[in-house]
């Protein structure tokens, strides 16, 4: 894994705010340069009050592309959809609802059907071999899983293909692979509560196996940011 950089946060709310603040940059960055920015968000709480703050913010929202790094196989309008989350948060209102987001297609027969078509657009969207995104905001389970790489599962050994079915918590799951995520621009982890304490000094620990931590398959070339809250970082050594 590329060397993380923890930064350390009061609270959720500071950190929601930090998290908007860097992928507004990332976005401006970005645009400075191309003519359209791809971005892999995260489902969760936390990642939910950054993205409603980020949708505040007046950037060229017509030229963002927003993909999922994972997502259940439910219904577009079912409560545990993560792009349900995002057109609730981000996407709620000016300036941000002028994004461009680009949802699993969970409406197809088999969630193997979306794979294959969610694969597609993956490419379509991002040039590379994998697929290369600006930005991924991953989040991080007290498993240490992220997106839907779960500890033990099938999905964590995938290397040939940029989206496969992931296994976790009784639901089928789709879910960007490792290589993909390691081959983002930029990755950055949101991790909060005490609930996370453990994971979160697993996955800053170089010897720590990516098999029962597999928030560590993630191992971009750039920078790679930790944002953690007060709760969640308090074990971890300074340094």
């Amino acid at each position: 894994m590329s060397a993380a950089r923890l930064i350390r946060l009061p609270d959720r709310q500071s950190l929601a705010r930090r998290a908007a603040e860097l992928v507004a940059q990332c976005i401006d960055l970005t645009l400075a340069e191309r003519d359209r920015v791809q971005i892999a968000l995260a489902g969760g709480s936390t990642p939910e009050q950054a993205y409603t703050l980020l949708g505040q913010q007046h950037l060229p929202w017509e030229r963002v592309d927003l993909l999922l790094g994972d997502e259940r196989w439910v219904p577009a309008d079912d409560p545990q959809s993560n792009a349900l989350m995002v057109r609730r948060s981000l996407m709620a209102a000016e300036p941000g609802r002028h994004a461009a987001l680009h949802p699993v297609p969970t409406a197809l027969d088999t969630v193997e059907a979306g794979v294959a078509a969610y694969g597609r657009t993956l490419e379509q969207l991002c040039p590379g071999l994998p697929p290369q995104l600006d930005l991924v905001l991953l989040g991080l389970g007290d498993d240490g899983h992220t997106a839907s790489l779960f500890p033990g599962t099938a999905a964590t050994q995938v290397r040939d293909r940029w989206v496969t079915v992931g296994e976790g918590k009784g639901l089928p799951r789709l879910t960007l692979t490792a290589p993909v995520l390691s081959a983002a621009r930029q990755v950055i982890f949101l991790v909060s509560g005490a609930g996370k304490r453990q994971a979160l000094a697993r996955l800053l620990d170089p010897a720590e196996d990516p098999a029962r931590t597999p928030a560590r398959l993630v191992q971009p070339a750039g920078p790679l940011l930790v944002l953690a809250d007060a709760d969640a970082c308090a074990d971890v050594a300074v340094g």
